[in-house]
């Protein structure tokens, strides 16, 4: 009963929350007050009488009149969690005043199937876009980052701008959901590799729940790998090399068909780590990503191993 307990709390995003509290400091409810406000349950879209929302994190003192904006994706297996993790993450990012923030909500799979998540996601930047001038974001300069299910819409973000089947049916549609940059921790990329793998039966059930009916044919279209091409935002890949629960071989296949594309993009290898990644060094290193193609930083980057002990 212990391995399946785990593997279903470190799947529904619980381990993200735990992740997330590594960045926290002791005064962070008086640090928040000083530092930004969260607009909540924002609407960004309406399917029938469902209410699409979303979190916005606002710096009070922006060091420019218009700011790039970083949207976190929460994990959860597709099936669970929810955009209030966003409170662990995207204070990392807003409070160097350097950033908006953006914790989406999507359709869950006991709600709705492969493609509503794509579709949630799309909406919510488009949203962003047509509201960038009323809360001080700049619509041009848009990072995505995202853990386990998060990971995988925000690399599948990076990877089908412009791809129409994918937009869904609006609103906003003559907004582009396109992004800038993207940072992705330990989401799978190839869901038909992924599902020739020998997974824990609770992630395969989670798959399958997510693709529903549509089996290899919708695996291959929910994957990132399938709409690489050269003019794809920069990449930055996280992922644990003994991860169980989505395979490190994912973060391989991603990032070499990234290079074949000839897509700027980075791998590091969390060595000896499973899929409960993520700390300060490494929440540091996705906002220096960020800084560097989202405000024009000069810094280098490159392939590296961390080890798990040091994130």
């Amino acid at each position: 009963m212990i391995r399946p307990l785990i593997a279903t709390l470190v799947l529904i995003g619980l381990v993200w929350s735990h992740v997330g509290t590594l960045t926290a400091q002791p005064s962070a409810a008086s640090q928040q007050q000083q530092a930004y406000e969260i607009k909540r349950d924002l609407i960004y879209a309406c399917w029938g009488k469902r209410q699409m929302h979303l979190d916005l994190y606002l710096p009070k003192k922006p060091k420019a009149a218009r700011l790039p904006v970083v949207v976190w994706i929460h994990g959860g297996g597709w099936r669970a969690g929810n955009k209030s993790s966003g409170r662990l993450i995207l204070p990392h990012f807003v409070r160097t005043w350097r950033y908006c923030g953006v914790a989406v909500e999507y359709r869950l799979t006991g709600e709705a199937p492969w493609p509503a998540q794509i579709h949630d996601c799309k909406a919510a930047l488009r949203w962003i876009r047509a509201h960038a001038h009323r809360f001080g974001m700049n619509p041009d300069k848009i990072g995505v980052v995202g853990g386990s299910a998060g990971g995988h819409l925000a690399a599948l973000l990076g990877t089908s701008g412009g791809v129409e089947a994918l937009e869904g049916p609006g609103p906003w549609t003559q907004w582009s959901s396109q992004v800038q940059a993207v940072v992705e921790f330990c989401g799978p990329t190839d869901l038909v590799a992924v599902a020739q793998e020998e997974l824990l039966p609770e992630v395969r059930k989670m798959l399958e729940a997510f693709l529903g009916p549509g089996g290899k044919k919708a695996a291959r279209e929910a994957s990132p790998t399938t709409y690489i091409s050269p003019d794809d935002p920069p990449v930055l890949i996280v992922h644990g090399t003994e991860d169980r629960i989505v395979p490190f071989s994912q973060a391989l296949i991603f990032h070499q068909a990234l290079r074949q594309a000839q897509v700027e993009c980075y791998l590091y290898r969390i060595q000896g780590a499973g899929h409960a990644i993520g700390g300060p060094h490494l929440f540091d290193e996705a906002l220096r990503f960020f800084d560097h193609h989202l405000w024009a930083k000069t810094t280098q980057f490159q392939d590296r191993t961390i080890p798990k002990d040091q994130q």
